[in-house]
């Protein structure tokens, strides 16, 4: 019989938010990964269960992104003897651009923060969060990881040093996410990205940033509305994505006040001031990936502000 454990949420989160490049992404209520660890037999954490997961994760503690976040804090508190089972239940998609590796990374850290009662924040552990959702996609950035931890909206200041403003959320605030069933996997899209951009296009994007946090603060939903366009990213992910540009189309003739990819796809998200339009926006989605035979997910979320829970 196996001893009593704990058993841990942590969100999909929808990162870059169009106009915030690996700083700026904000967690969803649903849907998300579980873990669930416990005392174990022998000295170490070992990974003793993956559900969900269709055989593509890995045991190995330092090449799983869950087992490697939560072997990152037992590195920190002295305690990689510790005898501790976990049980990873993945609950989203891979490859959805809704941060799969992120929500197993920050599910692991955090059951074992709250297991052994170390008495560390969730900003304390979030750099071993990180450290672990990097083995994934081979980049240290926090927009996925970060929400997914934190809860809310999370802007990155500096990835490096994990200084991060939680923003203001208006009232009505929410999302449509839109999930068509084709995999695009982070490292890959990451790798199509020019190194090189426009100055004019910098610039306006700074803009469109800025004016979308003080739209956030000032609960200005034409501000946001209008600073919601990625000129520099969207443009050279768009093309993995079927039917992209013809959902943007609809969501925003629908009222949304922006819609753009999530991460690095094939999720897309349209930010709503209510939720009767992202209704909307959701069953003309559903309409039209029917009509062209294309399996897809969708989900209604407003922002999660809590991120990783016990329960």
């Amino acid at each position: 019989m196996s001893k009593p454990g704990i058993k841990v949420f942590a969100p999909a989160s929808v990162a870059n938010v169009a106009v915030g490049f690996d700083i700026l992404g904000f967690a969803l209520e649903k849907p998300g990964d579980e873990i669930i660890i416990r005392e174990g037999s022998n000295p170490g954490l070992v990974i003793t269960e993956i559900q969900g997961a269709g055989g593509r994760l890995p045991f190995e503690i330092m090449k799983n992104t869950a087992g490697y976040a939560a072997y990152r804090l037992l590195e920190h508190i002295g305690a990689t003897d510790k005898p501790l089972e976990m049980e990873i239940h993945k609950k989203m998609p891979f490859g959805s651009g809704l941060g799969s590796s992120a929500a197993s990374a920050a599910a692991g850290v955090f059951a074992v923060n709250e297991f052994l009662n170390t008495g560390l924040t969730k900003q304390e552990i979030l750099r071993f969060a990180v450290e672990g959702e990097q083995i994934a996609d081979g980049a240290f950035h926090a927009d996925n990881v970060g929400p997914s931890l934190m809860g809310g909206m999370l802007l990155i200041r500096d990835n490096e040093t994990l200084d991060f403003k939680k923003l203001h959320i208006p009232h009505g605030l929410s999302a449509a996410i839109i999930y068509p069933h084709v995999e695009v996997l982070t490292r890959e899209s990451r790798g199509i990205l020019k190194k090189e951009v426009d100055f004019k296009d910098v610039i306006r994007q700074q803009g469109n940033l800025g004016a979308f946090i003080a739209g956030m603060y000032t609960s200005d939903f034409g501000l946001i509305s209008r600073s919601l366009d990625d000129l520099l990213v969207e443009p050279q992910r768009a093309h993995l994505i079927p039917l992209f540009y013809e959902m943007k189309e609809r969501a925003l003739q629908e009222g949304a006040l922006g819609f753009s990819i999530s991460g690095a796809g094939p999720s897309m998200f349209a930010l709503c001031d209510n939720s009767a339009i992202a209704d909307a926006i959701l069953e003309s989605a559903n309409r039209l990936y029917k009509d062209k035979k294309i399996p897809v997910t969708t989900y209604f979320s407003k922002i999660n502000q809590e991120g990783a829970i016990r329960f």
